[in-house]
């Protein structure tokens, strides 16, 4: 009684699998959480995306959750050009602070 799974041939974005999954178990999701995983690459780049994640909003805080203290100090430097740059990517003053932390990128 074993069963076969379909394989499936392309890819889904972790952040897609989330917001699905957050949103059939939890009442109300934050839609600005989504938006912003949605538009984190693009606004910040590559590799940065690659160490950095919205993880949570705090008020108009977005807290990013990144891969060590390095990444931490870096983004720290670069806060005013990141907070702009997601803003922009957002159409809108989305955000008025953002708080690096050390955590799981999910």
């Amino acid at each position: 009684m074993t069963q076969t799974r379909k394989r499936q041939k392309e890819f889904i974005h972790i952040g897609a699998v989330l917001r699905n999954a957050l949103a059939a178990h939890r009442q109300t999701a934050d839609p600005r959480l989504s938006r912003i995983w949605d538009a984190w690459a693009g606004a910040v780049g590559p590799v940065i995306a690659e160490n950095a994640r919205p993880a949570a909003f705090a008020g108009r805080r977005l807290i990013v959750h990144v891969t060590c203290s390095s990444w931490t100090h870096h983004l720290t430097y670069m806060k005013p050009e990141l907070k702009n740059r997601v803003n922009a990517a957002l159409g809108g003053e989305a955000i008025d602070d953002i708080q690096f932390r050390i955590g799981p990128l999910v």
